[in-house]
């Protein structure tokens, strides 16, 4: 089964429909640059996972949709480093699979038994990558109108 996790953006920096214009709809996700968050994309985000789309800094920010990662980690060079450098950051390629028919809330998390667990709620959590619970991943899925089964193969 695959691993379950929720990447941030906001959406005027990259968004779940600047993903799904992509050639192929498929692109890097570059540009992290905290080490717990590297530290992710490095050692435990792998191919087949699925990725929920998650739009930050907006109101109201919210679940838009979902992806799956096509590539596991590795370095990313936006920074302005070389293959010749030791890679500090690093990265995955992520494929649009679908948005979700009605976005979810952070207030309506908040209201779901199901969520309150769920690392994104926690107050002081800033990562823009975390790792969602199957059951959490199921719950926010189906809260936006679509069936989890049809991503968890």
């Amino acid at each position: 089964m695959p691993r379950c996790w929720l990447f941030k953006s906001e959406p005027d920096a990259f968004s779940i429909d600047d993903l799904a214009a992509c050639p192929k709809k498929t692109s890097g996700w570059d540009g992290v640059r905290n080490y717990q968050a590297r530290n992710l994309l490095r050692d435990e985000v792998k191919k087949g996972d699925v990725v929920i789309f998650y739009h930050s800094s907006v109101r109201p920010p919210a679940a838009v949709g979902v992806a799956e990662v096509v590539k596991s980690g590795y370095p990313d060079r936006s920074d302005g480093s070389t293959e010749s450098d030791p890679p500090r950051w690093f990265q995955v390629d992520l494929r649009y699979r679908a948005h979700l028919p009605e976005p979810v809330t952070l207030e309506a998390m908040r209201s779901k038994k199901a969520l309150e667990n769920l690392l994104l709620l926690r107050k002081g959590n800033r990562l823009s990558i975390l790792p969602v619970e199957n059951k959490e991943f199921q719950a926010i899925i189906r809260a936006g109108g679509l069936d989890p089964a049809k991503f968890l193969s």
